[in-house]
């Protein structure tokens, strides 16, 4: 309630009545206005402060804390879990952080403090802001930061060739005969391969076809995985080729395919990031061993890949498919909209198909559940 006290003398000879009153309206239009002005710059600096709150509270975990120490062991993706709701926005908590160069270079010892600089959260580094570097060089290994995922889970899907299509499954060297006629082959055994255009490639991979994967949208054909059955090094030239196996997983049998290994791949250093395309959309193809029910940690293919523009790092949110129910009263068709109900990261693409890996579930992921960018409505 605003108090305006007024003096207003009407005994004045000199001050009629009707002045009177204008001056008590005049004083009052004042008073209201100062005071309204005065309300909504408070009003202003509360919304403001509401909004940066809200904006915080929306970055950061419910419980975070202010300092975190790297030990063996440790994910990127599961230290950014600690501080952040999402921890596919770790970079949103770095960026301004001349300590650290590069985000992913996170090792064991390391000490991450939380800061506050306008609001804002910031991630640091104390063991990189405190530490002297001495005359002497000193190198630290790439090798030895803590990578994004866990590399075990990943790694096969990294080392081995996982999609083809029909014309390399047609046109591939295939394996005739093992050495000594030997069926059913495994590590350091021989064997004879025909089809090898370019004798001067050493290292092959073995590979059978595996799952046809089909958009279960639009019906196309998206390509065979190759299911990687072992390694094997050219021994001698010749049509056919003797080579003998180095590394065995499956079973080699005849009529498996291989392919050569033109380079090393190494497991990927990247940051989660949001794909190119807000709008993209997908859905999870058919797990493996024909898998129903999946979690966190496992690898599924999914029907978006380099022509949809998506990159290893990508971070996708899953959603329950939309199901059909009926009304157990009216018996009308109704159904279960789409839910949120966890994250995957791509960590390797194809053109028609990619593979991820579910980083965070609240219930089972099962094939046909939905896709989209984390940005999405």
């Amino acid at each position: 309630m605003i108090i305006i006290k007024a003096n207003i003398k009407t005994s004045s000879p000199q001050v009629t009545p009707v002045a009177e009153r204008s001056r008590f309206y005049q004083i009052v239009k004042r008073a209201t206005r100062r005071s309204f002005q005065a309300i909504f710059a408070l009003a202003l600096t509360i919304s403001v402060g509401v909004n940066s709150n809200a904006a915080t509270d929306s970055l950061l975990a419910d419980s975070y804390p202010d300092r975190y120490t790297v030990v063996k062991g440790d994910t990127l993706w599961g230290i950014s879990a600690k501080f952040l709701r999402d921890p596919w926005r770790w970079p949103e908590v770095w960026q301004g952080n001349p300590q650290v160069e590069n985000p992913d270079l996170i090792y064991p010892g390391d000490v991450l403090v939380l800061t506050f600089v306008d609001g804002r959260p910031i991630l640091k580094s104390l063991r990189r802001e405190t530490v002297k570097l001495s005359p002497s060089s000193r190198v630290t290994r790439y090798a030895d930061s803590i990578p994004l995922v866990d590399p075990a889970a990943i790694g096969p899907y990294i080392k081995s060739p996982l999609v083809t299509d029909a014309n390399e499954m047609k046109t591939a060297p295939y394996v005739v005969d093992g050495y000594n006629n030997r069926l059913i082959l495994g590590k350091y055994d021989q064997f004879y391969v025909r089809g090898i255009e370019d004798q001067s490639i050493q290292k092959f991979r073995v590979f059978k076809p595996g799952r046809h994967f089909i958009d279960p949208v639009s019906g196309e054909s998206l390509g065979w995985e190759a299911v990687h059955l072992g390694d094997a090094n050219l021994l001698k030239e010749g049509d056919p080729a003797r080579f003998s196996i180095t590394s065995s997983y499956e079973d080699i049998n005849v009529r498996d395919r291989l392919r050569p290994i033109d380079v090393e791949e190494a497991l990927p250093f990247f940051t989660p990031r949001a794909p190119q395309n807000d709008k993209v959309r997908g859905v999870i193809l058919d797990a493996p061993n024909k898998a129903t029910e999946l979690g966190p940690l496992s690898i599924v293919a999914i029907n978006l890949g380099e022509r949809e523009k998506i990159r290893s790092g990508d971070v996708l949110r899953v959603r329950s498919q939309k199901m059909p129910k009926k009304d157990p009263f009216t018996g009308e068709k109704y159904f279960i909209p789409e839910e949120n109900i966890g994250l995957a990261l791509v960590f390797r693409t194809f053109e028609k198909v990619s593979y991820a890996i579910i980083t965070d579930s609240n219930r089972q992921v099962t094939p046909g559940d939905v896709l989209v960018s984390p940005n999405a409505e």
